[in-house]
């Protein structure tokens, strides 16, 4: 399978970094690409959490995007390309990197505040819904369409999407079903709503506050939060047929009881929308984000990145099946959105199968090792088993 690839040659200013008193700020910046991250971003974030944490003059840190996404996601295109050429290397270094970066974040004992201003998807969300403070805005649009290109939602996705009400997480991990930021307060996904014209002064807030506690930082965000009205045809507001549909033990019966659903009432739009993604999607990954999610539930966020990173690994070296690069060519380089799936139906992914992505990677190939996230601090270590 080849693939016509081009790359930016960007080197400096993909992520800019600002110290203002006691907060440092680390801002995506390449607005064109709607900030998808790229290795050198992802090396950069790390080394700067890094020193951030260990430094005593620093008492929180923010994440923001420039331009109309906070972060669209990881750089597959990228890691497609090299991985097609052969470049097995750059692959799993920016798999690896990624994960720990989220990791970082995630069990970082300074504060981090995620200002998520508009698009957040896949790897985006790894970055914002790990922080501690997670505030949304009218512009806000949070998906995880991972299944429709042949990948799965990993970022540790099966962590922060477990912990939602009932069975909404399998929701938007099976669909890949948008939310807008009103939605992401709702279900729990935000901490707080803010409107967009507001963050330049809750920054500005932040960097004449002081000293910068956990509970200081609540307040005065609490002090700009807003109460947005949750829209009328909002899928959360369906929550007790979400339950009912998404927490069947099987995607099949999942799909199954969806149907069902709109037999006994034709006009439920986001229903019907909820199928046409599932039924477009690779069933290979369905069937492994399924898994994913409930294994989640009861893992810490060790466990769920470990996890993550064995089935990218295991989806990149195409040893099981070929679904990602025909999902990315059809979708993110032919764009002729038909690609075809193999195995092409769900009765014909059996669970053997499904497991086989779920095993460590093994064998002495210095290209596919054990993910390995840094050692952190028994406080950090505990936080991050909540």
């Amino acid at each position: 399978m080849a693939f016509r690839c081009s790359f930016d040659l960007e080197d400096d200013g993909q992520v800019l970094f600002e110290e203002i008193s006691s907060v440092r700020k680390v801002i995506l910046n390449r607005p064109a690409k709607l900030n998808c991250l790229t290795y050198e971003m992802v090396v950069q974030m790390s080394r700067a959490l890094e020193a951030y944490e260990c430094d005593p003059a620093v008492e929180c840190i923010t994440l923001k995007g420039n331009g109309k996404a906070f972060c669209s996601g990881g750089d597959v295109k990228g890691v497609i390309c090299s991985s097609g050429a052969g470049h097995w290397s750059f692959a799993g270094a920016f798999y690896r990197s990624e994960l720990i970066l989220d990791y970082l974040i995630a069990t970082c004992t300074k504060p981090v505040i995620a200002l998520v201003d508009g698009i957040v998807m896949g790897g985006g969300a790894g970055l914002g819904m790990h922080a501690a403070f997670r505030v949304v805005t009218e512009n806000t649009v949070f998906a995880m369409p991972e299944a429709s290109i042949g990948l799965f939602p990993d970022v540790g996705a099966s962590k922060f999407l477990s912990k939602l009400p009932g069975s909404f997480g399998e929701y938007l991990a099976l669909t890949g079903a948008r939310l807008d930021g009103g939605e992401m307060l709702a279900c729990g996904l935000a901490s707080h709503f803010v409107l967009s014209k507001d963050l330049p002064l809750l920054e500005k807030s932040l960097c004449e506050e002081g000293p910068l506690k956990k509970s200081t930082i609540s307040d005065l965000l609490n002090r700009f939060a807003q109460k947005p009205n949750l829209k009328e045809n909002s899928s959360f507001r369906r929550l007790e047929i979400i339950n009912r549909c998404f927490s069947k033990p099987t995607v099949e019966e999942i799909l199954s009881s969806l149907e069902n659903e709109v037999e006994n009432d034709g006009e439920k739009k986001w229903i019907k929308d909820a199928i046409r993604s599932m039924k477009s999607a690779s069933p290979t990954s369905l069937k492994i984000t399924l898994k994913s999610m409930r294994e989640g539930r009861a893992e810490t966020i060790e466990q769920c990145l470990t996890r993550d990173y064995a089935i990218s690994c295991h989806m990149l070296r195409r040893s099981m099946h070929r679904d990602f690069y025909e999902g990315s060519r059809a979708m993110l380089f032919d764009k002729d959105k038909k690609p075809q799936w193999d195995p092409p139906k769900l009765e014909l992914v059996t669970d053997e199968m499904v497991d086989k992505f779920f095993r460590g990677l093994g064998g002495n190939d210095p290209y596919w090792v054990e993910l390995g996230l840094p050692i952190r601090s028994g406080q950090t270590m505990a936080r991050a088993k909540l």
